[in-house]
């Protein structure tokens, strides 16, 4: 009996090995009868007056890749096959994990300081303690990212470093929450006082010890879920599963921000009491259900189907020798983005650390104007006051934050549109077959997001079905694209950084930034998603040939498999450009207090100001280099004509 309406010379003869072998499914079965119609109607959806899409989730990805689902010919990239659309559903789950991270990593950067504090640790040692988090960036994401490129087990390439990097990090956050039970009883049993300078010192080595254990545990699941993130959307979905991203981390940025407000332990007390023990507790518990929930939903390709990794070198000057050679091999597109990436994090690395301090200076200013002579009990007293002024402000940012990821990708212009089938696939309308790239569209106004179009199901009636295409296409700015959406959110950050010059209340700087949120909403969603784009435009590529489709030139052109490295390496290689300016940022900003920092509890302190003025000035270098980044468009035409 005939398989899928194929001639059997069509076929492609089966692997050899491990990869396991997928059940083709026969015409005349009903199941795939039923299947067939559902899957049917997707395509009548799927018509060129139409950028609404029906997602349909077969049961096997894998089956997208399949060497005897159709003919050759059915896949040339200009016949118009596609990737599958994913589902709202599907981008979310997919992103998921992204939330638990950021809720473990807001624990650390809003309760780290003031705990290790407590420990009896000096400002000194806590500023070379906090060096641990650019430094693993810096080197782990790298490191991982070639690690689960090379990964060949057969649940996937990005999970077990998921796995891997969640069980280290929950590991972490509980021993530093329960620091000094454990020292103590562990010395104890050797009969040391408690309280004696020996234990304290003891406590204080095993606090560090699990930070850079956290850091690095931490800096490798976020390097694992990006990839994860860009290897299982599809091409024209990139921007909307880091807008997805983006949207869940500044849920938990809110989420975080609010604990501040909540005596946990009263609330809690099972879990830990103290703030920072429910904290961790909780942090833990949302870090390994998104991560299970992810991993679980969410099937990766074999990559056993990849064939055999290629052969590495082992040891450190290997490994530094492999990341100089990627970083000169990088896409120019990418390039470009880490580029900019580079100025911006020097730029918001201060605001980051700093903006709480400011704003808190400007609430204590008046206080200290007026009462010169003030203890340093008061002293504190007034900070704390002022400190939680600050936190409130964050809270607003990150409110700000959260609105702005959700409406961004409405009003902004995707990048790619949900590719159209053609004619030429409609006798295998059983099969949504998979392109080894999307095909690049102009940018133009009519072009909708497909998560977007996600959130409202198919509906019967064309018309009905045509009003709401316009209705959603018309909220979109036609000139606004991502890059020029991203070059703008450099300057209103630089904007709003020498605002600081006029700035003189805490509830003015509140305000300000509170717009700076619009900002940020950007630069969390912007780089990744052009970068997430190209690679997954790359990586298709690179599958396609290897399974020998479409046309050999193109193929080569886009994806040379000895120059061209995988998502890991490449978004680890983009986390070094955010890492390494952090180092910088420090620096100067520790020159910076040096020369114009006043004693505690004068009045006046306009040194975090100066930080920030510094940071505005890096991100206008920045929004220079956004200009310089390439539009798809653009590149297509430019492709165009040197083909002519």
């Amino acid at each position: 009996m005939a398989q899928h309406g194929l001639d059997s010379s069509a076929k492609y003869k089966p692997l050899s090995d491990p990869p396991p072998q997928y059940e083709t499914t026969e015409v005349s079965s009903p199941q795939h009868s039923r299947r067939t119609s559902r899957i049917g109607r997707s395509f009548e959806i799927l018509n060129e007056n139409s950028p609404l899409i029906s997602p349909q989730r077969l049961h096997d990805d894998e089956s997208l890749f399949r060497r005897d689902s159709v003919p050759l010919d059915a896949l040339n990239w200009t016949d118009g096959g596609a990737e599958q659309s994913k589902s709202v559903w599907y981008l979310f789950v997919l992103a998921l994990s992204i939330g638990g991270l950021q809720i473990a990593w807001s624990v650390e950067l809003s309760n780290g300081s003031p705990y290790l504090l407590s420990l009896g640790m000096s400002k000194s040692l806590l500023a070379l303690v906090w060096i641990a988090g650019p430094l693993s960036g810096t080197l782990v994401q790298p490191y991982v990212g070639m690690k689960s490129d090379s990964c060949r087990l057969p649940w996937g390439k990005r999970k077990p470093f998921m796995v891997a990097g969640a069980t280290a990090t929950i590991a972490s956050l509980i021993a530093l929450a329960w620091t000094r039970e454990i020292v103590r009883g562990v010395l104890g049993i050797f009969g040391a006082d408690p309280k004696s300078e020996g234990v304290k010192v003891t406590a204080i080595c095993f606090a560090i010890f699990f930070v850079y254990i956290l850091d690095f545990a931490i800096n490798t699941i976020q390097a694992a879920i990006r990839a994860f993130i860009v290897d299982n959307a599809p091409t024209h979905q990139q921007e909307d599963a880091n807008a997805m991203a983006g949207r869940i981390t500044g849920f938990g940025n809110i989420l975080g921000y609010l604990s501040g407000y909540v005596n946990l332990p009263e609330i809690m007390p099972f879990f830990g009491d103290t703030q920072f023990k429910v904290l961790c507790v909780i942090a833990s518990l949302a870090l390994a259900s998104t991560v299970l929930i992810s991993s679980l939903y969410i099937r990766e390709r074999d990559p056993r189907l990849e064939g055999p990794p290629k052969t590495e070198k082992r040891g450190i000057l290997a490994f530094l020798q492999q990341v100089f050679s990627s970083m000169k091999r990088l896409p120019p597109q990418v390039r470009k983005v880490c580029e900019v990436q580079f100025f911006n994090w020097i730029g918001w690395f201060p605001f980051l650390f700093y903006i709480t301090t400011y704003i808190g200076q400007l609430d204590v200013n008046p206080y200290f104007e007026a009462n010169p002579d003030l203890s340093e009990d008061q002293i504190d007293k007034a900070w704390e006051n002022a400190t939680r002024i600050g936190t409130f402000a964050l809270l607003i940012f990150a409110i700000t934050s959260f609105s702005s990821n959700m409406l961004l990708p409405l009003i902004i212009v995707p990048t790619y549109r949900p590719p159209q089938p053609t004619p030429s696939l409609a006798h295998h309308e059983h099969i949504r077959p998979s392109s080894p790239r999307t095909p690049r569209t102009p940018i133009t106004p009519g072009g909708m997001s497909t998560s977007m179009s996600s959130f409202f199901p198919p509906v019967p009636s064309d018309e009905s079905h045509s009003r709401l295409s316009r209705l959603l296409s018309a909220c979109q700015i036609p000139w606004l694209t991502l890059r020029r959406a991203w070059l703008l959110s450099h300057l209103l950050f630089s904007a709003c950084m020498f605002s600081t010059f006029f700035i003189t209340t805490a509830t003015a700087a509140t305000v300000l930034v509170g717009v700076i949120g619009l900002a940020w909403a950007l630069t969390v969603w912007a780089p990744f998603a052009l970068i997430s784009a190209e690679i997954s435009k790359r990586d298709a590529a690179r599958r396609a040939r290897n399974a020998g489709r479409g046309n050999s030139e193109e193929l080569d052109n886009l994806a040379d498999e000895e120059s061209e490295d995988q998502a890991g390496v490449i978004l680890g290689l983009h986390n070094v450009s955010i890492a390494a300016p952090q180092i910088i940022a420090t620096l100067v900003s520790s020159a910076i207090f040096k020369l114009a920092q006043r004693e505690r509890g004068v009045a006046g302190d306009d040194s975090v100001g100066w930080v920030l003025r510094f940071g505005g000035l890096a991100a206008l270098i920045a929004a220079y280099m956004t200009s310089r980044v390439g539009e798809e468009a653009s590149r297509k035409d430019a492709s165009s004509e040197g083909e002519v």
